[in-house]
């Protein structure tokens, strides 16, 4: 019995963190959003229940072998907010 309340406790505290959420991109606006990518160089922004992406504000921030691409979300006042850009693996060929 004691192993399966200490069971539930470390459950229940690991299902806690990992429930920790950022900045939500549904309640922003989409300058906020665009702001908040250009004053950080790099974050996580949430758009829903585990829907999640790290958006950044120049290659800078992604790692030797990847590259930027355009990204866009959806906020409180668009549908298609070009926030920033996200980090893609360099493919074999691609430049």
């Amino acid at each position: 019995m004691r192993t399966l309340l200490l069971t539930i406790s470390f459950t229940i505290a690991a299902g806690a963190a990992f429930a920790q959420d950022g900045p939500n991109s549904l309640t922003m606006s989409c300058a906020s959003a665009q702001r908040l990518v250009q004053e950080r160089g790099a974050v996580v922004i949430w758009s829903g229940p585990n829907i999640f992406d790290r958006y950044v504000a120049n290659g800078g921030q992604c790692a030797g072998s990847e590259m930027t691409v355009p990204a866009w979300i959806a906020t409180q006042d668009q549908q298609q907010c070009p926030v920033g850009q996200r980090c893609k693996q360099i493919e074999p060929g691609q430049n």
